[in-house]
This record gives C-alpha cells, sequence and structure tokens, in this order.
C-alpha cells in the first residue's frame, strides 16, 4: 500500500458492489454539474482534470469557511477523483459502514472521499492520489 491508500476495517461482502457504486457516481456527477454551473468550470472525468479540483479545494481552504459547510463538496470532489481512477484502472467502489473506497484490479485499496479531506485540510491532492492509484502496483 502507498501513504495514500487506506484498508477499511472489515471487509466488503462481494454481493455490496453495486449498491456501492451508485452514491459515489452520484456524488461525482453532483459535483460535476457544481462546478459547470455555479463556476464555470468543466470537468471531464480525466486526470489532468483533478489539477483543478485540488486547485478549487486550495481556494475554499484559503476562505476558512467552517468543516461542516464544504463537507458535501469535498465527499462529491473525492468521490469524482474515485471515478476518475475507476475510468482509468477499472477499479470498483466499496462501502463498509458508510465508508466508501476503491479497489483497483491490482487489490491496492484508496480512499478518495478521505483524500479530498486530507486536501481541505493541506495535507494531501487528488491529483496524486490518482497518479498513485492508476501506477502499476
Amino acid at each position: 500500500m502507498t501513504a495514500h491508500a487506506t484498508a477499511p476495517s472489515p471487509a466488503a461482502p462481494h454481493g455490496t458492489r453495486p449498491s456501492a457504486a451508485a452514491r459515489p457516481a452520484r456524488w461525482a456527477a453532483d459535483a460535476v454539474a457544481t462546478m459547470r454551473e455555479g463556476a464555470r468550470v468543466r470537468l471531464d472525468y480525466s486526470a489532468q482534470s483533478l489539477w483543478r479540483v485540488d486547485r478549487m479545494i486550495e481556494e475554499i481552504r484559503r476562505e476558512e469557511p467552517p468543516y461542516a459547510a464544504v463537507e458535501s463538496v469535498l465527499r462529491g470532489f473525492g468521490a469524482y477523483a474515485g471515478e476518475v481512477i475507476v475510468r482509468q484502472t477499472g477499479a470498483e467502489w466499496w462501502a463498509t459502514g458508510g465508508e466508501h473506497w476503491l479497489r483497483t484490479p491490482d487489490g491496492r485499496l484508496w480512499d478518495p472521499i478521505d483524500e479530498a479531506r486530507r486536501c481541505y485540510g493541506g495535507h494531501g491532492s487528488l491529483r496524486l492520489l490518482c497518479r498513485d492509484a492508476t501506477a502499476p502496483g
């Protein structure tokens, strides 16, 4: 595992896969729509678009809003980064105890939603998470 990979507590049973993907995919689509309509920023599910997402999180962080005010935005940005990884690697979303995370085909585990929270805290990068997740394990 890399420094950005996070193992969930108990392993999710195989049967949770379809519902596990639905929520993050919706959160990602909502983030894309919000960025297009509100900030006039186009997100196209490419790795390059994560530069813009990292910059948006940094701008939000500099304004210092309370975490509760940006929690759903960060969740959407993390889910968007996860969807970028899914599309590039064939990774699958999984859910355990309300948390959503990815498993890439090489078996590594990733938590892009938590990485978005780390970005907000000034200690992460969705672009670098994607780079690490798409690199050969």
